[in-house]
């Protein structure tokens, strides 16, 4: 079996930072530093609130859980808040895990998921050094 072509990293598209309450948060990052909040969405799937806070060509994202038994809850209860995960923007997100999988990467998602058309993997801490990754595909529309 040949060996596959490395996955193309097209940018860094956020830093997920996890918050108890991201009214408060937003008084540092918004107020303080001056980072513009862009727009606050509920997502259900992953039990959170998230806050988008565009920075050139990236983003911040304040996560805040909604439920007390989401994954993002049990990560602030462990470690308390600070950065959760950096995601980057891969041109194929299939053939990146692929390729991960082939180099014995620890993949948390071995086919991507989907939310408002962004197909989504992440990559346990155990292979990155200790930062969880988050890969993203972003859909055609919304490409550069």
């Amino acid at each position: 079996m040949s060996a596959m072509s490395k996955p193309k990293v097209k940018k860094i598209n956020h830093v997920a930072i996890v918050v108890e309450d991201i009214d408060e948060a937003l008084k540092f990052w918004d107020e303080g530093l001056g980072v513009e909040l862009s727009h606050i969405q509920e997502v259900p799937s992953q039990e959170s609130r998230v806050a988008f806070l565009p920075t050139g060509e990236s983003e911040i994202e304040l996560v805040q859980p909604t439920s007390n038994d989401s994954g993002v809850a049990r990560y602030l209860e462990k470690r308390g808040p600070g950065m959760h995960h950096i995601c980057v923007e891969v041109e194929d997100i299939r053939e990146a895990l692929a390729h991960l999988k082939e180099k014995d990467i620890r993949l948390i998602n071995e086919v991507p998921e989907e939310r408002d058309g962004i197909l989504y993997a992440f990559i346990h801490p155990e292979s990155t050094q200790g930062v969880l990754v988050e890969l993203y595909e972003l859909p055609e529309e919304k490409r550069d």
